[in-house]
């Protein structure tokens, strides 16, 4: 896969070295000469400005599989991201939402499909350690308006000791991952439920509250 990446600055080094690891063809984009010569090694650095479209035309982006839009400037992040969809007609762009207050405009509109916001995935990840008993959302999964969810069992559920195939889920709402102590579980229908499990659904947003009322009525 190739894969163009916004921003040579930590968030997309940091991006690009994963990305590179894993096996795929990574090119940084960044305006600054002083940050791309800080970029990974052996990964393409081209300096200029990705709002031009010149510029991208010279770094291949109609290439390109991906298009992640790293910078710490939410304006750059849209401008970026619409240019990339509409101009190169790249497949999938992920775009980097610095100031929570922005996050509505990063849609499909803007020619994002996945849209990450740090503020929103450290308070969840926050809510996600404190909470039991109640559905945290994630993640939101812009092309399905689907949301990646966490619940954890309390030791009163009613589903406690149940098979997963004989429980009644909501139609909108699919059991991904069951993470109990060191363990993640790819759920089959015959696995029983604990207390403390925490387990991970993709679901639609009308279905969270179904959710809730499943697992903890109380």
């Amino acid at each position: 896969m190739r894969v163009a990446i916004a921003g040579a600055g930590k968030v997309g080094s940091s991006i690009a070295a994963e990305l590179q690891a894993d096996g795929h063809e990574v090119v940084l984009l960044d305006k600054d000469p002083g940050a791309a010569a800080k970029a990974p090694t052996n990964v393409a650095v081209h300096v200029g400005d990705a709002c031009e479209v010149a510029f991208l035309e010279e770094c291949g982006l109609a290439t390109c599989n991906v298009l992640v839009a790293a910078t710490g400037d939410d304006k750059v992040n849209l401008v970026i991201s619409l240019l990339a969809k509409t101009e190169y007609g790249v497949p999938r762009v992920v775009a980097r939402v610095n100031h929570p207050s922005n996050e509505w405009m990063f849609n499909e509109s803007w020619g994002v499909d996945v849209s990450v916001s740090t503020p929103r995935i450290l308070s969840a990840l926050v809510e996600e350690a404190v909470t039991v008993g109640d559905v945290v959302r994630l993640f939101t999964l812009r092309q399905s308006q689907a949301n990646l969810v966490e619940f954890t069992l309390p030791s009163d559920s009613p589903v406690l000791g149940q098979r997963v195939g004989t429980i009644g889920w909501p139609d909108d709402a699919t059991l991904v991952v069951i993470a109990r102590d060191d363990s993640v579980i790819t759920p089959s229908a015959d696995d029983t439920l604990e207390a403390h499990d925490e387990l991970l659904f993709v679901a639609t947003t009308m279905a969270e509250p179904r959710l809730k009322d499943l697992l903890n009525p109380r």
